[in-house]
């Protein structure tokens, strides 16, 4: 492995730099009962993001039966019918977290790459879903292989877990690209023993190669899971710069003139329209796709999507 001491802190992440971020894991909630209508979860279909006990759900008329201490007298009173309260109990929320750790992610153009984004955002999941008192675990997809830390209610493991992405996340520099599909196959036969039904899975990644078995394979898992999709982009990658820039693959170079308007702006929409596509298919299957860039803090992004919401 190259010396990836010698380069910025901001190509590469270090443990020190996740574990900093349990203290920034606050302010947000993956908890439906604590975003209300407004959670990015809001509406999807009986799985509710919450924690343990008993979760209320709504009042209604009274039916024979129904335990008479659960009866709602302000409401009673107030129609002149007798209303019920409706709980339901809470389950446990395990979480998988997948973070993608390939060649396409180690880009960034002005203060982080995507990697070190998407490290950051995995250590920010992890935390906090240790938090709300659940099993977490993840999964590191990288260019040389596959890492599965399995879910657990336990600081250790998520520390386990936060090893596995630095280690991948340093290899970034020597690695070559994988065989895309093929590592997905690896990756999705293997997610698909640990997930079985009522986990929170959140996939980190910057989707750039959007595949139709990826697209099956996570719409089957939100079947009877909550699937989250965070995409990380860099804005160079949404839009070039006004001046002339060489791009190159390692293999071949293009020049580029960002002077030309027309040029800026078709690669702009390209970004757009690809995004809004795979945005639309994944709507489809009510999995909602959030997106973070490489420029704001990362804490501060994820708390604006998924903040708490008290009223």
């Amino acid at each position: 492995m190259a010396d990836s001491k010698k380069y910025p802190s901001n190509i590469f992440v270090s443990l020190n730099d996740l574990l900093k971020m349990e203290h920034l894991s606050r302010g947000f909630s993956f908890l439906a009962s604590k975003q209300k209508v407004r959670s990015i979860l809001g509406g999807k279909h009986a799985s509710k993001l919450r924690g343990r006990g008993l979760d209320f759900e709504e009042v209604r008329n009274y039916v024979p039966g129904d335990d008479i201490r659960n009866i709602d007298w302000k409401v009673t009173a107030r129609t002149q019918k007798t209303h019920t309260r409706v709980y339901s109990e809470e389950k446990e929320k395990p979480a998988l977290i997948i973070v993608d750790q390939s060649k396409s992610m180690f880009f960034g153009s002005q203060k982080k790459t995507k990697s070190v984004v998407a490290a950051e955002i995995a250590a920010l999941t992890a935390f906090k879903v240790l938090k709300e008192g659940d099993r977490v675990g993840g999964v590191v997809f990288a260019d040389n292989g596959i890492d599965i830390i399995y879910p657990k209610r336990d600081r250790k493991n998520i520390l386990r877990f936060l090893e596995k992405i630095v280690t991948r996340n340093r290899e970034l520099i020597d690695s070559e690209p994988m065989e895309f599909d093929k590592a997905l196959n690896t990756v999705l036969s293997k997610v698909k023993n640990i997930v079985t039904h009522d986990f929170l899975v959140v996939i980190i990644s910057d989707f750039h190669r959007y595949n139709p078995d990826l697209i099956k394979f996570i719409s089957r898992l939100s079947l009877h899971n909550d699937v989250i999709l965070t995409k990380v982009y860099d804005p160079m990658e949404k839009m070039i710069p006004e001046t002339k820039i060489i791009a190159g693959d390692t293999k071949r170079q293009l020049l580029l003139d960002g002077a030309e308007r027309k040029l800026r702006d078709r690669f702009e929409n390209t970004f757009n329209d690809d995004f809004e596509k795979f945005k639309e298919q994944m709507k489809k299957h009510r999995i909602p796709v959030t997106s973070i860039d490489t420029v704001k803090d990362t804490d501060v992004q994820l708390k604006e999507l998924f903040k708490s919401n008290k009223r």
